[in-house]
């Protein structure tokens, strides 16, 4: 099968739609992002790219700390919006039914609705061109009690996430293996 060649451009896909909140839970806001991911272990370290002109940039800028917050196949709408809506303009809290929690860790909030939020603190900031690279670390992450086993393990595929590739959103499907199936030896009898 013959592959057809197209210029370098942003198709690495999917990736998560994540509700990167910021402010305080007094003044809370967020935006919604689909460039983040993890870039080292130890210590834990996140990106997110954003926009200078967007609303929550200079808030981020300014505090030095969001909260990456991962969202589901039922906040599809929501997170969509986040993405669409400036929030110089409009309450995406309010608005959203969003409920602020204080972190552990940093000012900014958590969104309560979303499994799994990664407090974070930034380390460096990154000019790209059209995005500025938020380099972070993790110092923290919050879990709905919902998904942790009774053995503290997280069950994130009970979580319901969700995926975006090229301007559309999916849900996750069936878990397919974990790190390391294909080699592990099998138990003896």
């Amino acid at each position: 099968m013959a592959k057809v060649f197209w210029n370098g451009g942003t198709i690495l896909a999917p990736v998560p739609p994540v509700l990167v909140s910021c402010g305080t839970v007094e003044a809370p806001a967020c935006l919604t992002i689909g460039w983040t991911g993890i870039i080292n272990t130890k210590p834990p370290m996140t990106y997110i790219s954003v926009r200078p002109e967007r609303h929550s940039y200079s808030i981020i800028r300014d505090s030095g700390e969001f909260v990456i917050n991962l969202t589901t196949s039922s906040m599809c709408k929501v997170t969509d919006f986040c993405g669409v809506r400036s929030g110089a303009k409009v309450d995406k809290f309010k608005r959203c039914g969003f409920t602020p929690v204080k972190g552990q860790k940093v000012d900014a909030p958590l969104i309560e609705e979303c499994p799994v939020s990664l407090e974070c603190l930034v380390r460096e900031i990154k000019p790209l061109g059209t995005h500025d690279m938020f380099i972070s670390e993790i110092v923290g992450v919050d879990i709905d009690e919902r998904y942790i086993s009774s053995k503290g393990k997280l069950n994130l595929q009970q979580c319901g996430l969700m995926a975006y590739a090229h301007g559309e959103y999916f849900s996750l499907g069936r878990k397919l293996g974990d790190f390391g199936w294909s080699v592990r030896k099998k138990p003896k009898k």
